[in-house]
């Protein structure tokens, strides 16, 4: 097909104009209805962009947020604490020696009366030999010897009798000089006196006597004395610490052992004191020991201390454990998740949504009929992740997530939804405004 002429602003039977090149073209009909057809689409998709980018423009910027809605809520307090005893015992010697033989170790578990500690103690274990030695010279020796005496004083008791009765009798007949006679008198009284030491010494060292029950007691403190160079344990519990090695001069007053009472465990929280209002004895808590980590167990808050530390700002709880788990070891680190709270149905607010809080009030960013509103709060739980609305917003109502995004009031934006955050919150995540109730 031959080329057809066309002149710039002019139509010819065979050919068109192409605008905006401002010289001759030469083509064929087809090609220049192809042109025509090229310029209408691009003129179009212009168009198109031109009006997406108006109606974005009018529409305003992309913002995430949160769509309120209404669900269960559980408020906790978060802490980490230590195992601890309810009362432990520190055990020492009562008398001085040197460390022979040590019996336990730290974790042992000891019953009343088991041997912890053994001193040397030659020396009380002589003075013991010496009085049960004593004791048999009682019985085998002194107390023969006193029955002897005393017979053998009985017998010259009746024989200065009946001298003096021979003696009178001369002396009736003045035979015997009164001086005779009254040396006879004094003989008889001297005798009686001898048998009654004699049946004095007798009745003292008699079996149950005085004398005997004297040595005995005698013994026995001695005895009791080397039973104290073996240290014992007065209660039962677990050895915590043991503070004394073989060689060591021990000494009264000195503890040797601590021992924790069996029976009786508790942890010991420090809370920030803006966590008090939201404290109550009997609230339960979901206990984790760091060493192990899939073996939670349960507890209850037993003792809220009645000060504050004034250094840290904290209040002691005191949260009472049983059953006791078996891997449970003194002075162990947990973290306890105290429940101070719960919701069956309310409606609830993420927390990085919430902005300027103070106390129970906060601030969000609310949309309304696609326009930015600033909107008051009143909050009621406040949990790790989600806060109970108790006025301000509705389920249903549209929240930004980002409440420190530079926004205006009344500004149109475009909505999209973000998930509710309900698994909790990553380890290392920040919400900007979690509540006070995570603390070591």
């Amino acid at each position: 097909m031959a080329a057809v002429p066309v002149e710039l602003f002019e139509h010819t039977a065979g050919g068109a104009i192409w605008p905006g090149f401002g010289f001759l073209l030469w083509g064929t009909e087809a090609t220049v209805r192809e042109g025509r057809y090229r310029w209408v689409v691009v003129v179009a998709v212009v168009i198109l962009a031109a009006g997406y980018g108006v109606m974005r423009w009018w529409q305003g910027p992309q913002v995430y947020g949160y769509v309120i809605d209404s669900m269960p809520l559980v408020q906790t307090v978060v802490a980490t604490g230590r195992v601890a005893t309810v009362s432990r015992t520190r055990i020492g010697s009562e008398v001085t020696g040197v460390a022979l033989d040590r019996l336990v170790e730290e974790g042992d578990t000891v019953e009343p009366g088991d041997p912890l500690l053994v001193l040397r103690a030659d020396d009380i274990a002589a003075r013991v030999r010496q009085a049960e030695t004593a004791i048999t010279q009682l019985e085998t020796a002194t107390r023969p010897l006193a029955r002897v005496v005393l017979e053998r004083t009985e017998f010259e008791l009746a024989q200065a009798r009946r001298e003096l009765e021979r003696r009178r009798a001369l002396a009736a007949r003045s035979l015997l000089s009164s001086e005779a006679l009254e040396q006879a008198r004094e003989a008889v009284r001297l005798a009686n006196n001898a048998l009654e030491a004699a049946r004095l010494s007798a009745t003292a060292l008699a079996p149950g006597g005085v004398e005997e029950a004297l040595l005995r007691d005698r013994l026995a403190a001695v005895q009791a004395e080397l039973d104290k160079t073996v240290v014992r344990s007065e209660v039962s519990g677990t050895v915590l610490t043991r503070d004394v090695e073989p060689g060591d001069l021990v000494q009264p007053g000195r503890a040797l052992f601590t021992i924790a009472l069996r029976g009786g465990t508790e942890i010991r929280v420090p809370l920030d004191e803006r966590n008090l209002s939201r404290l109550a004895l009997g609230q339960n808590a979901a206990v984790l020991a760091d060493a192990y980590p899939d073996q939670p167990f349960s507890a209850r808050i037993d003792f809220i201390a009645p000060s504050i530390d004034p250094q840290r700002g904290t209040v002691e709880v005191r949260l009472a454990v049983d059953p006791v788990p078996e891997f449970l070891r003194q002075d162990m680190t947990v973290s306890v998740n105290i429940e101070t709270g719960r919701r069956e149905r309310v409606p609830v607010i993420p927390n990085d949504a919430l902005g300027e809080v103070q106390g129970d009030r906060a601030k969000v960013w609310m949309l309304r009929d696609g326009r930015l509103q600033r909107q008051t709060l009143t909050l009621g739980l406040r949990g790790l992740v989600m806060s109970e609305v108790l006025a301000g917003l509705e389920a249903g109502d549209r929240v930004l997530a980002d409440v420190s995004a530079p926004m205006q009031e009344g500004a149109r934006v475009r909505f999209r939804q973000r998930v509710v955050p309900l698994s909790g919150i990553r380890e290392g995540e920040d919400t900007g405004n979690e509540p006070p109730v995570r603390f070591d």
